[in-house]
């Protein structure tokens, strides 16, 4: 099971504010005790000129020097210091290493990302650096894919990927999120599904199978980056769908089977998941990656 994972993921909140970042070693502590064998890749920073390529060179540059707008940190959700930039900087990078993994692996985890709210010019949602659109970027540019589908299962939809994304015919958006969750604006994706509070299992998942095997199907893409986010669960705190965990390692094990059978490598990050029990959101975060892995290892058994 391939996972990319830095120290620096974990980053303190700062004094005063209440804010915690444990979540990201939380995660790696529920993997381990499962037993399975783990093959752990530290990632690099992702170079500020790939961010650049995405992002404004103003907020990138405000981000880097610890100087972002009370304005923006407030519409981010948390003070920007020098700890929660370089995990912006180290997730982005995480998750193009996990893209890369993925196409000599099959599948692999990036145990930190998925900012799908990070726009333009500013951050938003808990998001600095929006890793899913650098990483798509980086790996259509230097021509390691031409077709790239970013599917978001997060509760909330991804509207600054979608944004970032806009017009591109190289990089499909699918999102299938909560209708009246955040944001309260959403940005078109290549395809959205807005889905009813309270939205369980059966009825999460028939959307899913009936839309993601078309997608892929119709554009054919060379490679998944999936926001795996797990606050669709009924016990989120941000969440208003209700699925349980064992909708949550179905919907998880569709992707990957579907991904399997045609051949197309798989890259997950974490995404969203909240809650007061902070193991227990770890846990479900951590049944996702090994739901998907399992899948990949059974092909490769067979």
């Amino acid at each position: 099971m391939h996972i990319v994972h830095h120290p620096g993921y974990v980053a303190p909140g700062a004094p005063g504010t209440g804010m915690r970042f444990d979540k990201y070693g939380l995660v790696m502590e529920a993997l381990r005790e499962t037993g399975r064998p783990l093959v752990l890749h530290q990632p690099e920073a992702m170079p500020r000129q790939w961010i650049e390529a995405v992002h404004a060179s103003e907020y990138v540059e405000e981000v880097f020097s610890l100087s972002v707008p009370a304005d923006k940190e407030r519409r981010i959700g948390f003070p920007i210091t020098q700890q929660t930039s370089l995990r912006a900087q180290l997730s982005s990078g995480g998750t193009w290493l996990a893209a890369r993994l993925a196409r000599t692996h099959g599948f692999a985890g990036n145990a930190a990302g998925g900012s799908h709210h990070a726009l333009f010019d500013t951050g938003a949602g808990y998001c600095v650096f929006n890793d899913l659109v650098i990483a798509a970027n980086r790996l259509i540019t230097e021509r390691e894919v031409s077709r790239l589908l970013i599917l978001d299962l997060d509760v909330h939809q991804g509207d600054g990927t979608a944004s970032l994304t806009a017009g591109r015919d190289d990089i499909f958006t699918l999102s299938i999120h909560a209708e009246r969750n955040f944001p309260v604006r959403k940005v078109r994706s290549s395809l959205d599904i807005p889905l009813p509070d309270a939205t369980g299992d059966q009825g999460y998942l028939t959307v899913l199978r009936e839309t993601l095997p078309q997608v892929v199907d119709e554009f054919m893409p060379e490679l998944i980056l999936y926001q795996a986010g797990v606050d669709p669960h009924i016990d989120d705190r941000l969440g208003r769908l209700a699925l349980t965990d064992e909708g949550l390692i179905s919907r998880d094990r569709f992707v990957a089977q579907l991904a399997k059978s045609r051949a197309i490598p798989l890259a997950s990050t974490l995404g969203g998941g909240y809650g007061s029990d902070r193991m227990a959101v770890a846990r479900r975060h951590a049944r996702s990656i090994i739901s998907m892995a399992e899948i990949f290892d059974s092909a490769r058994a067979g």
